[in-house]
């Protein structure tokens, strides 16, 4: 079965036609999240430590309303507009994710919706 969300509650909807997260079978794929602030739906900081933090607090959300946490994550795609901030991301992320180690890659993009600096999609696991 198959089953769309895209009301999760503390993050922002979607600004296009998709989901915010999609569930099939034991997994759920999360939709790229950018630092949008759930009811303003702007952009949260200049900075890309803010924009990090707002990216990973919508995946929560998302994440939360199907009942899982970072440590069901099983895979991450980071995507920044300048490989630069590579370490302050990883260090953001890290600390949000705790001991959860999925399966990750990241990669620099020319350009992100609504100018942001990041995003970052992740499929987790619900299954036993």
């Amino acid at each position: 079965m198959i089953t769309p969300t895209s009301d999760a509650p503390g993050a922002p909807r979607a600004i296009g036609p998709y989901s915010q997260a999609v569930a099939a079978g034991d997994f759920v794929f999360l939709s790229g999240q950018v630092p949008l602030h759930p009811e303003k739906g702007e952009i949260v900081g200049p900075a890309i430590e803010q924009q990090t933090e707002q990216v990973l607090k919508n995946l929560a959300a998302v994440l939360k309303h199907y009942n899982l946490d970072f440590s069901k994550v099983v895979s991450a795609r980071i995507y920044l507009t300048d490989l630069k901030n590579f370490a302050t991301v990883n260090s953001i992320y890290e600390k949000a994710l705790g001991n959860s180690r999925p399966a990750r890659a990241t990669i620099q993009v020319s350009a992100l919706p609504k100018a942001a600096l990041v995003e970052i999609e992740m499929v987790a696991y619900r299954g036993k």
